[in-house]
């Protein structure tokens, strides 16, 4: 029973492989695909209460494992509701894009409870390769092949990072003569100014960070966001992002920080994605650019809370990426009802959407507002409590700049509430978006807001969930 959320996932990558083997419609493979990924995410729940260690201490199940397992099915299932019959992906292929959207799911399950190096490569690699190629998978338009372009870059940085993690895993070994992560970083504790120490531990760290879309590992956001399908940008968004702040609070969790080099540096990645992503997206058109690059200065908020090296920094950041993912899930969800044939969203686009979609509209709004971290809604609590946790612990100038990229976002975010609301639509067709759509819309506004009027239930869990790792 420990074992059951990944063998859920990978019994319903086995129905879709043999769902492949014959002609099945596109409305009978999404409806195979959704009933999986509700029976995925009620075997996460059922498993919550699991605890143990497996494969040699690879393997830890724990109820934060299980937590991070439970957020990743969630997730995975609104992706495939908001996925509208995959328009946009090739129709021959329809079975093999859930395949390997299953088995990413998979493989990101696996590296929320690796706790062993080997083990975390393999598993980061299993999610990655699949999603490698769901990129790909988009419709041609024309002759315009951009969806190629993004998956050979999404593929060459990826492959790049993940060179730099194991060269670090390798400096890890030989320095502890271990692959334990409990080993490898108590050991790791008397070495923290040591360069070879330093230099593991940040190639280490270069996985996660390109996981987080982190500076500086963030280069191939804005086009893997443009050229890949609404669908797949809706998981790369969120999805992996649940796992890589996992893994990376797990690994920061074992440092005391007195490793200053290292403290030093994480400042500075979370600086310069803030400003690098808030600046960039003022001056997108695409909607799923400005997404793109505001997820890069949202990354470096989520360090905020990681460098206070205390638990309830890691349950604020813990608090924050449930509550971003909610929010980015909701602006994809517009996105992808507003999209009829799969074709990117200009910000032009949704002009007038009001009018022709007003929960659409509400959604988009709300998710936009909570974003920016306008109150009452999740993102201001939840960058409040990354502000008061990294002032607490005196890094002033930190949130200072931090509190910067808020007003800098608050712009950019606004303006195309702006041209939602406040501006007429270029043509009156009405969205029609179907129940699953409407019921998964309501869902997602009533988390951004629960969240954020009564952000200290899930304060309290998130810590109690944190401290189950320690």
């Amino acid at each position: 029973m420990q074992f059951l959320p990944e063998l859920a996932l990978l019994g319903a990558a086995l129905v879709i492989f043999l769902v492949s083997i014959g002609k099945t419609d596109a409305d009978k493979i999404k409806m195979i695909a959704i009933s999986l990924g509700v029976a995925v995410f009620a075997a996460t729940l059922f498993s919550l209460g699991q605890d143990g260690r497996l494969f040699y201490d690879a393997y830890k199940i724990d109820l934060y494992s299980q937590v991070f397992k439970t957020l990743i099915a969630g997730a995975m299932l609104v992706v495939l509701i908001l996925g509208r019959k995959l328009k946009d992906i090739q129709n021959s292929v329809h079975p093999e894009y859930y395949l390997f959207l299953f088995i990413s799911v998979l493989g990101l399950m696996m590296l929320v409870s690796s706790v062993e190096l080997l083990s975390i490569f393999v598993a980061m690699e299993l999610s990655s390769f699949a999603v490698y190629i769901m990129v790909p998978m988009r419709n041609d338009s024309g002759n315009y092949h951009f969806q190629m372009e993004a998956g050979i870059k999404y593929l060459l940085f990826g492959v790049t990072a993940t060179g730099f993690m194991l060269f670090g895993m390798s400096y890890m070994f030989g320095l502890t003569g271990s692959t334990q992560l409990v080993v490898v970083m108590e050991k790791l504790s008397h070495l923290y100014n040591q360069p070879a120490a330093i230099v593991a531990i940040m190639m280490v760290l270069a996985g996660f960070f390109y996981k987080l879309a982190l500076f500086p590992f963030h280069f191939w956001v804005p086009d893997v966001y443009e050229g890949a399908s609404n669908e797949t940008t809706a998981f790369i968004a969120s999805v992996p992002k649940l796992a890589a702040v996992a893994l990376l609070i797990r690994l920061v969790s074992m440092v005391n920080g007195e490793g200053h080099a290292i403290v030093n540096i994480l400042m500075v990645c979370a600086v310069l994605s803030m400003f690098y992503g808030n600046l960039s997206a003022l001056v997108q058109t695409d909607i799923k650019r400005m997404l793109g690059f505001s997820g890069i200065a949202h990354a470096g908020f989520v360090l905020l809370g990681i460098l206070t090296f205390q638990i309830s920094g890691y349950a604020n950041a813990l608090y924050y990426i449930i509550g971003y993912v909610v929010m980015n899930l909701a602006c994809f969800l517009v996105i992808c009802s507003v999209s009829s044939n799969g074709e990117n969203v200009q910000i032009k686009d949704l002009s007038g959407l009001h009018k022709r979609s007003p929960l659409l509209a509400f959604t988009l709004a709300v998710a936009l507002f909570a974003l920016a971290g306008i109150p009452p809604f999740v993102g201001f609590m939840g960058k409040f409590m990354l502000l008061a946790g990294a002032l607490k612990q005196g890094y002033l100038i930190l949130v200072i700049l931090a509190a910067i990229n808020t007003a800098i976002a608050i712009f950019y975010y606004l303006s195309v509430v702006r041209v939602t609301f406040c501006s007429d639509p270029e043509n009156n067709n009405s969205i029609v978006s179907g129940l699953f759509t409407n019921m998964t819309s309501i869902v997602l506004l009533l988390i951004i807001v629960i969240m954020g009027v009564v952000p200290q239930q899930f304060v309290d869990f998130a810590t109690s969930t944190v401290q189950s790792m320690m």
